[in-house]
């Protein structure tokens, strides 16, 4: 068995793990703050941006579980 090889799938696997569950995560946290009920006036373009934040996270998390998948069935990269 390759050893060097396993260790290295073990820590890129560990290391997508913890990317994507901390982009879930800042993208639970990021709405639920944009999601005030009594924004201030002068907060209202912050919240937009923090929301803006927040789908960004959750697009970034999306493209990595898809990608994943393109990678986990043959038939789709030949």
């Amino acid at each position: 068995m390759n050893w060097v090889a396993y260790l290295i799938v073990a820590g890129v696997t560990l290391l997508a793990t913890l990317v994507v569950v901390g982009l879930y995560s800042t993208g639970v946290r990021l709405y639920a703050v944009a999601s005030d009920r009594n924004p201030g006036p002068e907060a209202k373009n912050r919240l937009a941006l923090v929301k803006a934040g927040a789908y960004a996270c959750f697009a970034v998390c999306g493209a990595a579980v898809l990608f994943g998948v393109y990678l986990i069935i043959p038939a789709l990269h030949g």
